[in-house]
C-alpha cells in the first residue's frame, strides 16, 4: 500500500497567518492633546512611522478633535484643539463626551487607550483646561504630560508634577533639534522615555500595535516579537509531543509560517500576501501550490544541521521547540539589522528574505 507524503498548501497557509497576525497586533488609539503651537504635530512624526500628522488621512470626528490615520501603520491619532480658548468648557465637555462614548463602546479596538496632554516648556505654564481636562480625562484612560520643546526645565517639570497628581507620568521632550543663539545646538531628546512610558501604559492587547507603530525605540519591537516566538515555540512543541515522523512534522510548519507574519506585524514592516509569500518561498523552498512535508521540513532542518543530524527521522517536542525559536530569533535578528539605521526604511520582500538566508546560514 501506497502512503502519500502530507502536504501543505503554502498560500492557504499565508493567509490565514496574515489574518491571525493582524488580528493580533490590532490598533491603538492616543488621543493628542494640548494647546495650538505646543508641537503636537511635531512630535506626532518624531514618534511614529510615516511622518502620520503630513501624510496621514484626517477627518472630523467632534467640531475640535480630527481622527488622522495611515494605511500600514496601526495607530490613530484623536487631535484635539481649542483648549487655549477662553470659554473652553464646551469644548472640553465635547471631548470628554466623546472619550467616554468611544470608551463605552463593546469593540476595545474602539476605545481611546492612552491621552498625552503637550504644554510647551516655555510657556512655563499650565491652563485651567490643561487641569481639567486631565482631572476628567484620567478617570477613563492613562494620561501622561509631555512637556514639548524641553531646553531649559528650570523646575517646570517638579511644578507639573505637583500640578498632575493623577496623570501617570510626565516626560520632557525635545522632539527635533534646536539651534540656539551663539551656535548652541540642543539635540532632540525624551521621545525614547515617552514611547517606553506609553509603553507601560497602555493596555495590552495594543502594546503590539503601538510598538509597531513607533519609529523611537527598536528594542521595544524586539520585546513584543519575543512573546510571538515564545508562543510559537511553545505551540510547535505541543504539536511534537509525542514525537512525530520526520514528513508529518509539517505540522509544525504552519506555526512557523504564523510566526513570522507575527514578528513581521510586531516590527511595523509589511504584512501582505506579496511580502510574507516571498519571505516564506524563499525559506521553505519554491513556492508551490502545494508542498511535500520531507521538502518542506527538509528546507528548515538544512539550515540546522546539528538538529536535523539529532531528529534521526524524528521530531520530539524539545526538537520542534528549539528549531522554531531557533527560527524565529533569526528572523527578529534579521529585521533588527536592517531597520536598525533606518527605522522608516520600507523593507521589500526580496531583500528580507535573502537577508534571512543569510542570517539562517550563518
Amino acid at each position: 500500500m501506497i502512503i502519500s507524503e502530507p502536504t501543505i498548501n503554502i498560500q492557504s497557509t499565508i493567509n490565514e497567518a496574515i489574518d491571525k497576525a493582524l488580528k493580533s497586533r490590532g490598533g491603538a488609539n492616543v488621543l493628542i492633546a494640548g494647546k495650538t503651537g505646543v508641537g503636537k504635530s511635531t512630535l506626532v512624526n518624531a514618534v511614529f512611522q510615516g511622518r502620520m500628522a503630513e501624510t496621514g488621512q484626517g477627518r472630523p470626528v467632534t467640531q475640535h478633535t480630527r481622527k488622522i490615520s495611515k494605511d500600514g501603520v496601526p495607530v490613530s491619532i484623536y487631535d484635539t484643539k481649542g483648549l487655549e480658548i477662553k470659554d473652553y468648557k464646551p469644548i472640553l465637555e465635547e471631548l470628554l463626551s466623546f472619550v467616554r462614548i468611544q470608551n463605552s463602546q463593546h469593540d476595545p479596538q474602539a476605545h481611546i487607550h492612552v491621552a498625552w496632554l503637550c504644554i510647551a516648556e516655555g510657556s512655563r505654564r499650565v491652563e485651567e483646561a490643561e487641569l481639567s481636562l486631565v482631572q476628567q480625562l484620567s478617570t477613563c484612560v492613562p494620561v501622561v504630560i509631555v512637556i514639548t520643546t524641553a531646553v531649559a526645565d528650570g523646575g517646570f517639570k517638579n511644578s507639573v508634577q505637583e500640578l498632575f497628581p493623577l496623570a501617570r507620568n510626565v516626560v520632557r521632550v525635545n522632539s527635533q533639534p534646536q539651534q540656539l543663539d551663539g551656535g548652541i545646538t540642543i539635540p532632540a531628546h525624551g521621545l525614547q522615555d515617552l514611547v517606553e512610558i506609553t509603553m507601560e501604559v497602555i493596555p495590552e492587547a495594543q502594546k503590539n500595535a503601538f510598538a509597531a507603530a513607533q519609529r523611537v525605540a527598536l528594542q521595544q519591537k524586539v520585546n513584543r516579537a519575543h512573546k510571538v516566538v515564545a508562543g510559537a515555540s511553545a505551540a510547535a512543541g505541543a504539536v511534537a509531543a509525542a514525537p512525530i515522523p520526520f514528513s508529518d512534522a509539517i505540522a509544525i510548519v504552519p506555526i512557523q509560517i504564523s510566526m513570522l507574519a507575527g514578528i513581521s506585524a510586531c516590527f511595523g514592516v509589511e504584512v501582505s500576501q506579496g511580502f510574507i509569500g516571498t519571505l516564506v518561498g524563499g525559506t521553505f523552498s519554491s513556492l508551490a501550490g502545494t508542498l511535500g512535508g520531507r521538502a518542506v521540513v527538509g528546507s528548515l532542518l538544512k539550515f540546522f544541521p546539528g538538529i536535523g543530524s539529532i531528529a534521526g527521522g524524528i521530531v520530539s517536542a524539545s526538537i520542534a521547540t528549539t528549531l522554531t525559536a531557533a527560527f524565529g530569533k533569526a528572523y527578529m535578528v534579521t529585521l533588527q539589522r536592517l531597520l536598525n539605521d533606518d527605522p522608516d526604511r520600507v523593507l521589500s520582500g526580496a531583500e528580507v528574505a535573502a537577508a534571512f538566508k543569510k542570517t539562517l546560514s550563518a
